[in-house]
């Protein structure tokens, strides 16, 4: 199956919620942080301007991104769970040195 987000939005899939503190502790449900970091799987074509201008989202398929707490959509198919946010939602990408 084949999702394509519309217009400025980009789909990402969440990273896992940690299972242990940094300390070692198994965490609860409860208590696990909500992830805010992901891979981008798919983007839209774009943000248009009053100008009729399209400006294409700066971010790669693949790359990883941080992203605003409590932003997007949860959307499930093919039995994975993905979030799909308009992309001025991205705070950034995480690139290797």
């Amino acid at each position: 199956m084949l999702f394509i987000p519309n217009g400025n939005r980009v789909l990402i899939k969440p990273e896992e919620a940690q299972d242990k503190s940094p300390g070692g502790i198994l965490l609860p449900d409860q208590a696990k942080e909500k992830p805010r970091r992901g891979k981008i799987v798919a983007n839209g074509i774009g943000k248009r301007e009053s100008d009729g201008n399209i400006y294409p989202i700066p971010f790669d398929e693949g790359s990883v991104v941080y992203y605003s707490s409590y932003s997007g959509n949860k959307i499930e198919f093919d039995r994975d769970e993905f979030l799909c946010l308009d992309a001025d939602d991205v705070l950034g990408v995480l690139v290797s040195k």
